[in-house]
């Protein structure tokens, strides 16, 4: 078998677009992959695939090891960011290949998986509600008692987690953006009243996460770690390039710490490891590939520390990392976005089983479903001319 194509496809997905890699061969056989970036650098990421190309067309799909080193040795003056996402794509939709190929599933290449069901939580909870009601068919959020009503939807339909982002209810909800990385009393304040009524909603037994991002520098961090404690989350999320400020964030609260979703191979993850500055470590499989993820999580393990993916990207990547999860020993939970554009579920050939806050590992070879080729270029990307106008953002 040999790979005859590699193509990269653009996927308008409401306010970003999804990347989806599609490697073909001459036996017929087609694997899929993403590698979803942000709005940003979509371009950047086809660029480097059909860079990727010639190494790739012709050589045997089997030897998915041999083929990402080759892709990694190729590119390593230029580590991680949108080079690393496109060996990622290109890496999984391998897999993909070999495992239809032997008439498996993926976690089987990886020794057969430690588990058949994979607990998720509901992730950008009221978060999407707040920036883009009209894309993802919801209600406005106007109050905290809208805030109030998505939590017990939460419960309702049958999550037992959930992380959300700074959202504050209003006539537009807005989320909350720093621009210089501090931390207003006006934040804290926001920040209390938004998980006190998501508590309260869901009550004790569901997990509650809030996610940061880079907002902040480490010292708002550490006063926002000590003001949530109240919560009792599953974890803080924030990012942060520098394992010692992160260690500082981490001893400076009882709050339990969750980052990495923005690093890439075992390299970068090390020294956060080494200094045990994460409680969770964050795994993006769709930027970092099947091989490197299991390896990082390898490494996390080592340290004592559960791993859990970063995937607020397509069913596809649900998919993908739901073998990840399946296929690791140190699993915390699994992200799934649960509000998105209503076309979203039209792009896979099977869909999805979560019930009762847990997701269904699929059984049929390869990822457990194909791309909806069909659907995916009804749906072509269109830039944005000003992405940021799209976001309703409240200074901090």
């Amino acid at each position: 078998m040999k790979i005859t194509n590699v193509e990269a496809l653009l996927c308008d997905g409401g306010w970003w677009p999804w990347i989806f890699i599609k490697v073909q061969t001459d036996e017929g056989i087609v694997g899929y992959g993403e590698c979803s970036d942000n709005r940003v650098n979509p371009y950047g990421i086809l660029g480097c695939v059909e860079d990727l190309k010639p190494l790739l067309v012709g050589s045997d799909p089997f030897a998915v090891e041999a083929l990402y080193w080759q892709m990694f040795r190729l590119t390593r003056p230029n580590l991680g960011g949108v080079v690393q996402k496109a060996i990622a794509g290109i890496e999984i939709a391998l897999w993909d290949i070999k495992a239809k190929a032997l008439g498996v599933t993926v976690s089987e290449l990886f020794g057969g998986p430690i588990r058949d069901k994979i607990r998720v939580y509901w992730s950008h909870c009221g978060t999407y509600r707040a920036l883009y009601p009209d894309m993802v068919g919801s209600m406005p959020l106007r109050s905290l008692g809208d805030i109030a009503e998505l939590g017990a939807e939460v419960v309702e339909r049958g999550y037992t987690a959930l992380k959300t982002n700074m959202v504050v209810p209003g006539e537009p909800a807005s989320t909350i953006w720093s621009a210089d990385g501090n931390v207003t009393t006006e934040t804290c304040r926001s920040i209390e009243k938004l998980l006190g009524t998501f508590r309260d909603a869901v009550g004790d037994t569901v997990d509650i996460a809030l996610d940061l991002n880079f907002n902040f520098r480490a010292d708002g961090n550490i006063r926002i770690a000590r003001l949530v404690e109240q919560f009792d989350l599953m974890w803080l999320e924030l990012d942060c390039y520098d394992p010692v400020a992160l260690l500082q964030v981490k001893n400076a609260a009882r709050t339990p710490i969750c980052s990495g979703e923005s690093l890439y191979t075992m390299r970068q993850y090390k020294p956060f490891l080494d200094a045990h500055a994460v409680d969770v470590a964050m795994v993006d499989v769709a930027w970092n590939g099947l091989s490197e993820s299991r390896r990082i999580a390898a490494l996390a393990d080592i340290c004592e520390t559960p791993v859990a993916p970063h995937n607020y990207y397509s069913h596809l990547s649900t998919l993908l990392s739901a073998h990840f999860c399946a296929a690791v020993p140190n699993l915390k939970i699994l992200e799934v976005d649960v509000d998105s554009v209503p076309w979203r579920d039209d792009l896979l050939t099977e869909p999805l089983e979560i019930k009762d806050g847990y997701l269904t590992l699929p059984k049929k070879p390869g990822l457990g479903a194909d791309l909806n080729e069909a659907e995916v270029r009804k749906r072509p990307w269109v830039p944005k001319a000003d992405p940021l106008k799209l976001r309703r953002v409240r200074g901090a």
